[in-house]
């Protein structure tokens, strides 16, 4: 009996700590709601005020007014969208290839991709740069999004999945039956592999969305930029910065985020599941 009190007292105090730690994470972005329906005069009170205020669509319209919010958004989306497509596609082809296949100088291969993962992308920015101009790509959206299409992250995390979830067995048996390569690829590595796809996905729309550095750089038109550049023109002198206007901005930039993290996150669980399932 005591045993089980005590099982009882462990529980209701981890869930409490997990409680409070969910209250504290959810903190910063209930604030960032409340700032964006205040004015900045507001904001700045002493004691902060925790309710929402009334200066939400006042906030919304100068937004719209400050800068070309849905055209950055639109441009924001292609960049995401077409990324992570080559991303998904390219470094789980590289993965499946590194991972299941024996070829000569695969272990140098891997060996460069992995001085390539620790090499800090800011160091590549102007040698990318003049590649971009000498293609005439500076200034469109070519340029964030092909030397984007591969990452070694990718195809590291990808062929470290690979290689335990997908059995030799199940190679050997579609080999059999006579499947190609590609075939093998599409209708036996991909099914067991949609967690990690997803994993890749997530992160991937995530880093290019947030993208700031190189956009701010390719992108030599002001009025065609991403969201993220185009947020950060919302930043004025000192003393001048509307941060209800800048919150808002932030709130809604956030809302595509939420949705691909809520699509990724319910195949990665829908697919453990099932696997705990069989």
């Amino acid at each position: 009996m005591t045993s089980i009190k005590g099982t009882r007292s462990k529980g209701v105090a981890l869930h409490a700590v997990l409680v409070v730690g969910l209250l504290l994470s959810a903190f910063p972005f209930y604030w960032a709601v409340i700032m964006s329906t205040h004015t900045s005069s507001e904001i700045f009170t002493y004691p902060p005020n925790l309710l929402p205020g009334s200066h939400f669509l006042e906030n919304l319209r100068s937004l719209f007014d400050a800068i070309d919010f849905f055209g950055s958004m639109w441009n924001s989306l292609l960049v995401a969208v077409s990324v992570t497509f080559l991303v998904l596609l390219f470094d789980s082809l590289a993965a499946f290839v590194f991972a299941k296949f024996d070829f000569p100088g695969k272990r140098t291969l891997f060996a460069t991709l992995l001085l390539i993962f620790m090499v800090p992308a800011q160091l590549a920015a102007i040698p990318q740069f003049v590649i971009m101009a000498k293609l005439g790509w500076i200034g469109s959206m070519t340029s964030l999004i092909v030397p984007a299409a591969a990452n070694a992250f990718g195809i590291f995390w990808m062929r470290q999945y690979m290689t335990g979830a997908i059995h030799d067995e199940l190679l050997d048996a579609s080999r059999i039956d006579g499947a190609h390569f590609l075939r093998q690829y599409w209708h036996v590595a991909l099914p067991v592999v949609r967690p990690g796809l997803a994993f890749l996905g997530i992160f991937t729309f995530m880093g290019q969305w947030n993208d700031y550095a190189w956009p701010l750089i390719a992108l030599t038109d002001p009025d065609n930029v991403t969201l993220q550049v185009a947020l950060s023109q919302l930043n004025g002198t000192h003393g001048t910065t509307d941060y209800g206007m800048v919150m808002t901005g932030a709130l809604l930039a956030l809302i595509p985020l939420l949705i691909v993290f809520a699509i990724g996150a319910r195949q990665i669980i829908g697919d453990l599941a099932k696997g705990a399932i069989k």
